[in-house]
């Protein structure tokens, strides 16, 4: 069965983590990005080209709204248009046919008694291997799909080498060292606290902070002999912890020679 990749638009923090969650029970789907921003959203659509969107059109918490999306989205032309499931709290029959009149193959309000995430993606699973199957032929697809393959591949890495330290999911610092370790798999950059900073809305000392704070608490916590078995570059003595620098290009490094 193909994987159908799926991007998600939706401003509520607490929904997208509930559609992380369901996706895990299906074997059909892999999430290539969300977003509360809808022009971030359209961009998303280009790069990723995603088979489906989740699309909630009140993007209160986040930037635009889902029908500014859809208007983005048909001026591109795309040669395969994603599948847009239109998911909303707005019980507005205007609104919905200004979204079908705009693109939206589907609307889900959220307002019904057996709404939830699950049932979502339950009703795309149900739908994509006929609905779907011209996207999932289209080179674009299949070059985003093999670039997303590789980015998974690497995130995988990531964690692996950050949990073997101690550098535990629950530090804020981890997710910061984990696209900043990525960014640098990818190519070098100048600036890649700011880049990582634009993407959680912090600033860019808040960022740099919460990743020297992970690193000194794996120095701090984890025993000796695993730190000097999985990091095994020069560490100044006077410092005893590697700088935010070393480490990312450490495992950037380390990370590539795997590949």
């Amino acid at each position: 069965m193909n994987k159908v990749n799926l991007l998600i638009v939706e401003d509520d923090n607490n929904t997208v983590e509930e559609y992380k969650s369901d996706i895990k029970g299906f074997e059909n789907f892999y999430i290539v990005g969300t977003t509360n921003n809808s022009s971030k959203a359209v961009e998303m659509v280009k790069e990723y080209c995603p088979h489906a969107v989740i699309l909630d059109l009140e993007l209160h918490q986040g930037s635009g709204n889902g029908l500014l999306f859809l208007k983005g989205l048909s001026e591109l032309a795309l040669p395969n248009k994603p599948f847009i499931l239109v998911v909303t709290n707005n019980i507005s029959n205007v609104t919905h046919s200004i979204a079908r009149n705009l693109g939206a193959d589907f609307v889900i309000t959220k307002n019904q008694n057996d709404f939830s995430c699950k049932m979502v993606l339950e009703f795309l699973s149900s739908i994509v291997q006929t609905t779907l199957t011209s996207n999932f032929s289209s080179p674009s697809a299949a070059k985003a799909a093999e670039r997303i393959s590789n980015s998974e591949i690497i995130r995988n890495k990531i964690s692996v080498e950050l949990d073997l330290i101690g550098i535990s999911p629950k530090l804020k610092g981890r997710n910061y060292l984990a696209d900043a370790i990525e960014i640098t798999c990818n190519q070098r950059v100048t600036n890649l606290c700011s880049i990582v900073a634009q993407k959680y809305k912090k600033t860019d000392a808040s960022v740099e902070r919460a990743m020297q704070t992970a690193i000194n608490h794996a120095w701090r916590n984890t025993d000796i002999e695993s730190l000097e078995r999985y990091y095994t570059t020069y560490i100044n003595p006077q410092k005893g912890v590697p700088t935010v620098m070393e480490f990312i290009y450490y495992y950037s490094s380390k990370i590539k020679k795997s590949l």
